[in-house]
């Protein structure tokens, strides 16, 4: 019952503040949908605790049926929830932060007139995603999958009068179809592999696709897919990379990473609850729990940690140079969820959720705090007419700086000493340096670049932001404010788990009780020793983010605090670089050329040679138009004068009567 109530519950607060907010007003609804969020909160913390945290030996898996949906021919769905740590791990990260969300929501939206329906959303947003993280089949999670994508859609285009904020949307919605098609073609290419898309058949038939001894490539199998005739090692290849196209659509993965950035034109909390906790992990998770068929595909892997480093390094390079204080924040989490790929690549799977989770924590914080912050000084978003805010709003100031510690990942090497992120980002660095992979020499320095790079523009953000002279105008400063408790309260609780969540879960994730506390829920072949090979590395890669984390700082810190003119001079001297960087490696002006315009190109071709040319002069609107000619023809006949009338029925009359007297003389 407790499943279920975890799931449903957000799904009856999406109902009721959809169908009756306007009835019921939109403080009923704030307090019905957070409400019912802060009992599935609680709930998921006790999951959390009873499933994942629980002694045990061997796998656990608690299957929970709900009812069946499709039974024809060989598909036979059901649906139902896997419960295992995976799932335990993800309710709390999803509905935490969600449920923080709600409650900052209540007084960030205060002004809002549209209150009720931005909550239904948020609450239908919640359900889509525990339908995903719940899935016992790929149709089920595909269902929430879609779900999460629609939601998406709904909030990043909630202040729909705006045209930048609509257009965000569907750029969302259409670049996420992108990889959902591959997504939908790795569920086909399971089914046909494996005659079946419940993850129970699927990963107990895995093992017979492992390479024969002293064979390359499964060994003589052959497998057919999408009428190609493969070894199943390479069916197996195609269909992993098919799945890991769904995840870097919606995890907005280098190439399909476009819609994160536009994403932030919707409210600050749909921001947080994107970027931190739901949706852009979505990929991550699917990775994860399909790790059984991941592990057995090296070159699949090879790919992910690959795609995952250069995601990695290009977010933190467009973060070095953007304005709006929202938009640094969004690049970062690009630039983490490529972190988490390069640990799932390497078969490091603990780390990758791991990541995923303290992640969370000091991501959301980092976002609810910009929404503070963006409040404080009456809408503005552009840092560098801020400055000068930790005297006025010093409760949002410390947050930050909670979330920035964590983010940046300080903390001491080879000590229990550090916020969230230095326990799980430097793990998948010394994991990456640590790992067999053909990338891994490649992967390890485009991370640690990335650790650089995230330092500064973290910490330029913190110093445009709140030190250095005012740069907003008077009035702006005057009206400086903090923010109401009811936005403060959900920053100290995601402030906690900033500071905390490494050290106390460290152990459980990718520590001495990893077999326990997973209980088979992350499949790993006995050949992977990463657990503990990464405790080897040498001395220097395991203080190489310190080192960079500290560059970083000291570079920041002297660009914005020690010498402020420093970075417009840098700017000017390398104008071409400032300007790539700052249109993001021009990925959209490329993306519009060769996809949208030629889209737009091909629409008015057709509609001018096909629907004006062909269809309105041939087809149905043709037929149509030469009966509109015919009866316009025949109306002028209709003149109103009765002579003509007269004339008219005499010239019937004579040719009646000249019929007839022709006809009879013949």
């Amino acid at each position: 019952m407790i499943y279920k109530a975890i799931v449903f519950l957000p799904l009856i607060g999406f109902l009721i503040a959809g169908l009756f907010g306007r009835s019921i007003g939109a403080k009923a609804s704030e307090y019905v949908t957070s409400g019912l969020m802060v009992i599935v909160a609680i709930l998921s913390w006790i999951v959390f605790f009873n499933v994942a945290m629980a002694h045990g030996e061997g796998h656990e898996v608690i299957k929970v049926e709900v009812m069946r949906w499709i039974q024809s021919g060989g598909i036979d769905i059901e649906w139902a929830f896997r419960i295992d740590t995976l799932t335990a791990v993800m309710f709390v990260v999803v509905n935490t932060v969600s449920t923080l969300v709600h409650i900052y929501s209540i007084g960030y939206m205060h002004h809002d007139p549209h209150r009720p329906r931005f909550f239904a959303y948020l609450s239908l947003f919640t359900f889509a995603m525990l339908m995903l993280v719940t899935a016992d089949n790929l149709a089920q999670m595909f269902f929430g999958w879609e779900g999460v994508g629609l939601a998406s859609y709904l909030l990043i285009g909630f202040w729909y009068k705006k045209p930048s904020a609509s257009a965000a949307a569907m750029k969302a919605f259409i670049v996420n179809r992108v990889g959902d098609f591959g997504f939908l073609l790795g569920i086909a290419g399971i089914f046909m592999l494996f005659g079946s898309i419940n993850f129970e058949t699927i990963f107990a038939t895995a093992a017979s696709y492992l390479p024969a001894e002293g064979a390359a490539e499964g060994g003589e199998a052959i497998a057919n897919i999408f009428g190609l005739e493969l070894t199943r090692y390479g069916a197996l290849t195609i269909v992993c990379l098919l799945l890991f196209m769904g995840a870097m659509g919606k995890s907005a993965q280098f190439l399909l990473h476009t819609w994160l950035p536009d994403a932030m034109e919707g409210p600050t909390p749909v921001s947080a609850l994107i970027h931190a906790a739901t949706m852009v992990t979505a990929g991550v998770f699917l990775v994860a729990r399909m790790s059984p068929l991941f592990e057995l595909s090296p070159d699949a892997l090879l790919f992910v940690t690959i795609i995952g480093a250069i995601t990695a390094f290009f977010a933190a390079t467009v973060g070095l140079v953007q304005n709006d204080i929202k938009r640094v924040i969004a690049y970062s989490t690009c630039s983490q969820l490529g972190y988490m790929f390069v640990a799932l690549g390497v078969g490091a799977y603990g780390a990758a959720i791991f990541h995923l989770f303290t992640h969370a924590f000091f991501k959301a914080l980092l976002f609810l705090g910009a929404g503070s912050v963006i409040h404080a000084v009456d809408g503005e978003q552009d840092m560098r007419y801020m400055g000068g805010l930790r005297k006025h709003i010093p409760v949002t100031f410390w947050m930050m700086t909670i979330g920035t510690l964590a983010l940046t990942g300080v903390g001491i090497p080879g000590t229990m000493l550090g916020f969230a992120g230095f326990f799980s980002k430097d793990v998948i660095i010394e994991s990456a340096y640590a790992s067999h992979s053909a990338a891994s020499g490649f992967a390890f320095t485009l991370l640690v670049i990335a650790a650089l790079f995230t330092s500064f523009y973290s910490w330029r953000l913190a110093f445009l932001t709140f030190f250095g002279k005012p740069r907003a105008s008077a009035d702006v400063m005057h009206h400086v404010h903090e923010s109401p408790q009811v936005m403060l309260v959900p920053l100290y609780i995601l402030g906690i788990g900033a500071v905390a969540a490494g050290f106390l879960f460290e152990g459980y994730f990718f520590g001495h009780e990893y077999a326990e506390f997973w209980k088979g829920a992350l499949f790993t072949l006995p050949g992977n020793e990463i657990l503990e090979e990464f405790h080897h590395v040498p001395l220097l890669v395991k203080w190489s983010p310190f080192i960079a984390m500290a560059l970083g700082f000291v570079t920041a810190w002297y660009f914005y605090i020690k010498s402020p003119e420093t970075p417009r001079r840098l700017a000017e001297s390398q104008k071409v670089l400032y300007e790539f960087l700052l249109n993001k490696w021009y990925f959209d002006e490329i993306y519009d050329f060769l996809f949208v315009r030629s889209a737009k190109a091909l629409g008015r071709f057709l509609w001018k040679k096909g629907d004006i040319g062909v269809i309105d002069t041939y087809g149905p609107n043709g037929v149509a138009a030469r009966v509109v000619d015919v009866t316009r023809s025949v109306v002028r006949l209709q003149s109103g004068y009765l002579y003509h009338y007269a004339f008219a029925m005499l010239i019937g009359v004579a040719a009646l009567v000249t019929w007839m007297m022709l006809g009879s003389s013949m």
